[in-house]
């Protein structure tokens, strides 16, 4: 499996921007679907984004189009999330996850094996 470190969390006002990392080690990463998924207090843990290992494929939540995009940088060992035009129901906090190799963005969280410790969002309204 692979470890995975989220960073970028805090707190923004609603309508600002935040950009979330994910730094991954070992050298599988780069043949990884990688996905972005948020928790809120109370409420069950939900997909946010994914990206294919090539970055050809991507998929989002209703609630992320338009406003999230994910991309990946597979020389950094890095999967990002630039998140704009926050909303507070955006609060929550975010996790990182790896899933299959060689496989299309997926938004099934049973896909998925390697999970981060996760980094809080809090927007303010």
């Amino acid at each position: 499996q692979v470890q995975l470190v989220e960073s970028g969390g805090g707190l923004v006002q609603a309508g600002g921007s935040l950009r979330l990392s994910c730094a991954a080690s070992g050298r599988t990463f780069r043949f990884l679907t990688m996905g972005w998924f948020r928790q809120a207090p109370g409420k069950e843990r939900e997909f946010v984004a994914a990206i294919s290992w090539t970055g050809g494929s991507t998929d989002y939540a209703d609630s992320a189009k338009g406003r999230f995009t994910i991309s990946r940088d597979n020389a950094k060992n890095t999967v990002y999330l630039q998140m704009s035009s926050l909303k507070p129901e955006d609060t929550a906090v975010y996790y990182c996850a790896a899933g299959p190799k060689f496989a299309p963005a997926t938004g099934s969280h049973h896909a998925y094996d390697s999970w981060g410790q996760g980094t809080q969002v809090t927007v303010s309204s």
